[in-house]
């Protein structure tokens, strides 16, 4: 038996061995109250501040079912193609860890409410893969556990640790992917395409806003390797907690370079959880993986069973809003761009904050123009999503109309989004602070445009002479002088007019 973390080639990996992967999902409901008693979700509250005997374990207190969070686990199945059980319970899953205040978790075990579904995701070359869910279930978050002193922040090394029990029993639904297999070497592709695809399900439906980086969508990497022709699976890893798009790609691809070191050096995979760490993409051991009977599952004797009627559920399939990958196809042909116009939309988190400019009046191609190049620029310089920046949907389109209606040019439009970034007010109102309105005054620009000529003589001979490009330099000289405010192709209309020269 072996734990060596030496690694061989991906390609020598994939020359040897198929990979076989599981993605389990945890996604943190976005409801008012915990999944089992009535204490606020709100994040950012003091420590323990929003606790109660329910949701910290206390003899003699009772779980009650948040209503809300079985409508949630409900449309997230209906959205993923699922059946919904007629009839479920919630089980106990046993186990002890400081932040499980009861000693065990209120889950489901082999009665999920929605099982035997399906996700498409697509793939950055537009190829659609068709991923497999085992199940998806009802469930309660835990506590965080916070471990002081030491260089890695984990329990190794720790001086000591503090609990904080506001985020125990905050509603969970975990998704379970049957093994998918047949991905080859876009294994890692497809986990990142899955778990982005099922990030924008889950915001379209409403029920969470699956923020990655804050915990509220997370992911369990499983992943084995069989040699190729077998059809038998592997020994798995599983790898927790994985909180970005990016490390769950580096992740998956990270062991299966790890799992083919190991075979091909003649050891022996062993059953465990691991680790990613972001700062270098590799993982490393964490324990022994339990097997389910570890858990000593047993029918919550607190909680009647969920029995949701047919008329429910359907009342609730007629409802759920259009699907992510439905959205995406019909805007490619309104918008008339590329698959890979998308994709570069999509990886900058641009859909929803173009398609709101949109609807707030501006066209698809000047949405698309401001969203995916000034403010990514300016997200990227600061280190923001874009719908963190400090500009709404309705300012920049906004800007839009501005500039369609000749009042600003593209490059004073750059300075009212600097000026909105900035705090300075609305759009318009950034444009009367920094007097930034296009110069359309004629008697204005036809003295700037005689100045300017007036000023480059040689310039302008060569131009009466035939050399209408040579009018570039005279537009600059007027835009310099105008402060950039003066329209550009007017300005050069006039110097041809001026000079006595057409056009062709």
């Amino acid at each position: 038996m072996t734990t060596t973390t030496d690694l061989v080639s991906y390609e020598d990996a994939l020359a040897s061995y198929d990979p076989v992967m599981g993605l389990e999902v945890h996604v943190e409901l976005g409801t008012h109250t915990k999944m089992f008693c009535g204490c606020s979700t709100a994040l950012g509250a003091e420590p323990n501040s929003q606790t109660c005997p329910t949701c910290l374990g206390l003899p003699g207190s009772l779980p009650v079912v948040n209503a809300t969070g079985v409508e949630s686990a409900i449309r997230i199945g209906l959205a993923l193609n699922c059946e919904i059980a007629e009839w479920c319970r919630f089980a106990r899953k046993n186990y002890f860890y400081p932040d499980m205040p009861k000693n065990f978790q209120t889950s489901q075990y082999d009665e999920p409410i929605a099982f035997n579904g399906y996700l498409d995701v697509q793939l950055e070359d537009g190829e659609t893969f068709r991923v497999e869910i085992e199940r998806a279930h009802m469930e309660e978050d835990t506590g965080k556990s916070t471990h002081v002193g030491g260089a890695t922040g984990r329990i190794h090394g720790a001086q000591h640790s503090l609990l904080d029990y506001n985020r125990a029993g905050i509603p969970l639904i975990e998704i379970v992917t049957k093994p998918i297999v047949g991905a080859g070497e876009r294994a890692p592709e497809v986990a990142k395409a899955y778990v982005r695809e099922l990030r924008e399900l889950i915001r379209a439906l409403g029920v969470s806003e699956a923020r990655m980086e804050m915990g509220q969508m997370r992911c369990d990497v499983n992943l084995s390797l069989m040699p190729k022709g077998s059809d038998k699976f592997g020994t798995r890893s599983e790898t927790k907690n994985v909180n970005s798009l990016r490390s769950v790609e580096r992740a998956a691809r990270f062991e299966i370079m790890r799992h083919a070191a190991v075979l091909s050096s003649g050891g022996t995979i062993i059953q465990e959880t691991r680790h990613f760490h972001e700062d270098t993409g590799s993982t490393t051991s964490g324990r022994v993986k339990e097997e389910a009977e570890d858990y000593r599952y047993f029918p919550e004797p607190d909680l009647v069973p969920v029995a949701p009627s047919r008329e429910w559920v359907e009342e609730l399939r007629t409802a759920l809003p259009e699907l992510p990958l439905v959205r995406r196809n019909r805007l490619l042909g309104e918008w008339g761009i590329s698959a890979t116009d998308m994709q570069a939309i999509l990886n900058a988190g641009a859909l929803d904050p173009i398609v709101a400019t949109i609807e707030a009046g501006a066209d698809a191609a000047s949405a698309r123009k401001w969203w995916m190049g000034e403010l990514a620029r300016s997200a990227n310089e600061s280190g923001k999503a874009l719908d963190e920046l400090a500009i709404t949907p309705e300012q920049v389109a906004r800007v839009t109309k501005l500039v369609a209606s000749g009042d600003l040019n593209d490059k004073l439009a750059r300075q009212v989004i600097e000026g909105v970034l900035a705090g300075e007010g609305t759009p318009d109102e950034v444009v009367e602070k920094r007097g930034l309105k296009v110069v359309s005054d004629e008697g204005a620009l036809t003295t700037a445009v005689e100045e300017a000529i007036a000023g480059n003589p040689a310039i302008a001979d060569k131009i009466r002479s035939g050399k209408v490009a040579a009018a570039g330099a005279l537009v600059g000289a007027v835009m310099k002088a105008t402060r950039g405010q003066a329209d550009a192709a007017r300005v050069k209309e006039l110097i041809l007019e001026k000079l006595g020269v057409s056009e062709g």
